[in-house]
């Protein structure tokens, strides 16, 4: 993959090229199991532009996006209607990131796209785990009779990397079915980020993926999601949990849900973009 070009708007401060980064960031702008309100395919141009909003240096880390070795890949052009071949365009993406040493960061779009991503990892990678921030379990067999779908994401994903590999926080919805199927397949943490500190110490030296579904955060703070959820955590809050879970051996992950249109004001969009950059400085620190 190393004849990839640069896209033409890149989020801000990730200028290097192809064969000198360590992270390459795409989009997968996707959102046609969306159970709720749609617009999540728009986030990604979204992001991208209004990250010249920010500045590339971090005061919460002393760290600059500049510093950094990140590839911006632009969005896969991907279909609209059957999620098969899109998940099937973003594992072999995914797939050539990771054949090459470097770690793939995808923007959503909906959360079905994270079991493309995941695929790709779970191929490459013996002893797979993931960590998921999220306000809804998405472990439903099928939503509506179709099983691919970003309310049956985690299931699907499950049947990839087995019992006790999917490490949940932040859950506060779900059918009552999905809450006690979890308990014999996944560990599932309720409402907030306790016990993750644990739970990344068990993690340590383990492959991690790690995917968050920005409607893990409040209403109050994220309003411009497909569907926001009373009850989430503040922004400081899913940063921290960002910060702890960098320290694992992360070999992907993904941002997903923002749905720009349901905020007019752009804060929801400025808050994407703001942990976006936490997050990839905090990967490519360690890298």
């Amino acid at each position: 993959m190393n004849d990839l070009r640069r896209n033409a708007e890149t989020f801000i401060g990730c200028e290097a090229g192809y064969a000198e980064a360590d992270i390459v960031i795409f989009g997968a702008p996707f959102d046609s199991t969306t159970s709720y309100r749609p617009g999540t395919r728009f986030a990604t141009k979204a992001i991208r532009g209004e990250s010249f909003g920010i500045e590339t240096y971090s005061p919460y880390q002393d760290a600059d996006l500049s510093d950094a070795r990140i590839f911006d890949a632009g969005d896969l052009e991907l279909s609209f209607g059957d999620p098969k071949p899109v998940l099937e365009a973003i594992e072999r993406f995914a797939a050539g990131i990771l054949d090459d040493g470097k770690l793939p960061v995808m923007i959503g779009g909906e959360h079905l796209v994270t079991l493309g991503a995941v695929a790709a990892a779970a191929k490459r990678l013996d002893n797979l785990h993931i960590l998921h921030f999220d306000a809804h379990a998405d472990l439903r067999d099928d939503y509506l009779g179709t099983r691919l779908s970003h309310a049956a994401v985690m299931r699907r994903v499950w049947e990839l990397v087995g019992d006790n590999r999917i490490f949940q926080f932040g859950i506060r919805s779900g059918d009552k079915t999905e809450f006690i199927w979890a308990k014999d397949h996944v560990r599932m943490n309720r409402f907030n980020f306790n016990g993750l500190e644990d739970t990344v110490k068990a993690l340590e030296g383990k492959p991690v993926y790690l995917t968050i579904d920005l409607d893990v955060l409040d209403p109050s703070e994220f309003p411009g999601t497909g569907t926001p959820e009373a009850g989430g955590v503040g922004f400081s809050q899913l940063l921290d949990a960002v910060m702890k879970a960098g320290s694992l051996n992360i070999v992907g992950c993904d941002i997903n849900e923002l749905c720009p249109v349901y905020d007019q004001s752009g804060a929801s969009t400025a808050l994407a973009c703001k942990l976006l950059r936490e997050l990839l400085l905090v990967l490519g620190i360690k890298r």
